[in-house]
């Protein structure tokens, strides 16, 4: 299918960015980053006095989390991993659970997946020739919990080059919903046309792009046979690269030379 968007041709004011797998890489196993995860959520909650068996307390969380990472895939509605907490240990007759016990608890099961979370070797240079080149940089990702989101972006070292940061769990919508896309653009009063997506989910960051008329491009070198996927009409990108350097090149127009 060919591309809507002439790279070499149009000008773009805004390039919005993906998080994992996009700027940032995974190098631990997720069944055992979990199991770790919601372990340490359960060893903080009985520190903090709350009486709670642990293996059952353990079952149905993992088990009410799971079914949370499904459903809001199905409906784009993000309803945090905070609410979910919230909500078990309601059920359990603690009406009264404080932020200030919450929140750390949390801190507690994100801080086992954050260990394993790094910044791509060429985040930085793509981003400063971005940066260089006067485009305005943002990131909008799914995600949870937004504090793992924003603690993630520090670890990355990546905050200095963003002027906007959503995240779904802020928001309350995930990618693909419009509207997360259109709080973005309209944050910077630019018209979609104006601005470009790059992420490694076709289902999220390309679908998302493309139907509000973004310029989508997809970055596959975290995406597992890419090569051999086949990919619905809705899902196109404008364009694919395998690295971020790929991506500056795309965008960066070089300067015109000087003729003697």
């Amino acid at each position: 299918m060919k591309s809507r968007v002439d790279f070499q041709q149009q000008r773009f004011k805004a390039v919005f960015f993906d998080l994992g797998n996009t700027l940032m890489y995974f190098n631990g196993y997720w069944p055992d980053v979990y199991a770790r995860s919601y372990l340490a959520l359960t060893a903080e909650l009985l520190r903090r006095g709350y009486a709670l068996e642990e293996k059952a307390f353990l079952r149905e969380f993992s088990e009410r989390i799971n079914a949370y990472y499904q459903q809001r895939d199905l409906n784009c509605i993000e309803h945090t991993s905070e609410h979910v907490l919230r909500s078990l240990l309601l059920e359990r007759g603690y009406a009264s659970a404080r932020d200030d016990d919450l929140l750390p608890v949390l801190d507690a099961m994100y801080a086992v997946s954050q260990q394993h979370w790094n910044v791509e070797e060429d985040a930085h240079t793509c981003l400063t020739q971005l940066k260089q080149a006067g485009l305005r940089l943002g990131l909008i990702s799914n995600a949870a919990y937004a504090r793992d989101a924003q603690r993630l972006v520090d670890k990355a070292g990546i905050r200095p080059y963003l002027e906007q940061i959503l995240i779904s769990a802020d928001v309350g919508l995930r990618k693909p919903h419009e509207q997360i896309f259109r709080q973005a653009l309209d944050a910077w009063q630019i018209a979609p046309q104006e601005a470009v997506m790059v992420g490694d989910s076709l289902a999220a960051d390309i679908v998302g792009a493309n139907q509000l008329g973004m310029a989508s491009v997809w970055i596959t070198r975290r995406v597992p046979n890419a090569e051999q996927m086949t990919i619905p009409s809705a899902g196109q990108p404008d364009a694919r690269v395998n690295s971020l350097l790929a991506l500056a090149d795309l965008l960066v127009q070089p300067a015109p030379r000087v003729q003697e």
